[in-house]
């Protein structure tokens, strides 16, 4: 019997020529894809947005308070905490919150007093107490009058 199968065809290789096409092509599809971005093409506006005028302030004021130092309950070695901080205040109520500024003092020492020392030496304690203390100056002064409270000192010693 003779084998009729076919002679194995060998492989053809593909060679070097579409790889180099390919490479030719991702190159200039990718420098015109930055030069498109770059020129502005593809984000119309973002030069108008570069050049336009930045936002008005917001009208506020800021108000000093004077240091609070207080001994830190419980530590019984005589350690104490200074707290030292502005109000931002919004400008036309900056002399009402001004005229109560002993009541706010006094809300800071009392909170501030009763804070436990091993509280103050945590790691998100500052920001815990300044929502606290933000909380109740403004219940003090009424809403809208303060918008944040600015902690500028805050030394355990």
């Amino acid at each position: 019997m003779s084998d009729t199968a076919d002679p194995p065809v060998p492989a053809r290789r593909a060679g070097l020529r579409p790889i180099l096409a390919g490479v030719a092509l991702a190159l200039v599809l990718g420098g015109g894809g930055f030069f498109a971005t770059w020129s502005g093409m593809l984000l119309p506006g973002t030069d108008s947005q570069a050049t336009a005028a930045p936002e008005a302030l917001p009208d506020v004021a800021f108000l000093p308070l004077a240091p609070v130092i207080v001994s830190l309950n419980g530590a019984g070695d005589g350690r104490h905490l200074r707290f030292v901080a502005q109000l931002e205040v919004a400008a036309p109520h900056a002399g009402d919150v001004s005229h109560l500024t002993p009541r706010i003092l006094d809300v800071l020492n009392g909170y501030l007093r009763a804070v436990d020392p091993v509280t103050l030496q945590q790691a998100g304690a500052l920001v815990t107490i300044r929502a606290q203390l933000l909380r109740r100056i403004q219940i003090v002064t009424g809403e809208g009058r303060v918008r944040d409270l600015l902690v500028t000192e805050f030394v355990l010693g």
